[in-house]
């Protein structure tokens, strides 16, 4: 009786395990532009020097494509620019350049991916002139 409870413990505990809906477990360029490129985002967190600039994102929609460019829409205006995740000294980066004014000039950096999941990409930018911290999260729509 005891063999047979283990097994069904055991069983238990891989299927629970394998059910995951939303793989946070590694971090890697490769998931990162997959999930980027899976569908439509939006800002829903923007802070620059600690000033919170997330409205300057309002009603914009992001689309991450799959070649490297990324596309913001908002009511037929379309602010084009390129993305790409990459390895920086063991770091997962997130590099977004858009040749637009703000707020756009301001997210155009190399980010630090702080978490990967499949519906949320929380960005991390440290500045190299006087290492003020901003901080981006996009979240799917």
């Amino acid at each position: 009786m005891k063999t047979l409870l283990f097994v069904f413990a055991g069983s238990l505990c891989l299927i629970a395990g394998s059910c995951k809906k939303d793989d946070t477990s590694t971090t890697t360029a490769s998931n990162v532009s997959a999930t980027a490129s899976s569908g439509s985002w939006k800002v829903t967190y923007f802070m620059d020097d600690n000033v919170d600039e997330t409205n300057g994102f309002a009603s914009y929609v992001f689309t991450f494509n799959k070649n490297g460019t990324v596309a913001a829409v908002k009511a037929g205006n379309t602010e084009n620019g390129t993305w790409s995740a990459g390895n920086d000294n063991s770091t997962v980066k997130f590099i977004l350049d858009f040749n637009a004014p703000d707020p756009f000039e301001e997210i155009s950096e190399d980010w630090h991916v702080v978490e990967r999941t499949n519906t949320k990409i929380r960005l991390e930018h440290v500045s190299g002139g006087d290492g003020h911290l901003s901080y981006l999260t996009f979240e799917k729509t």
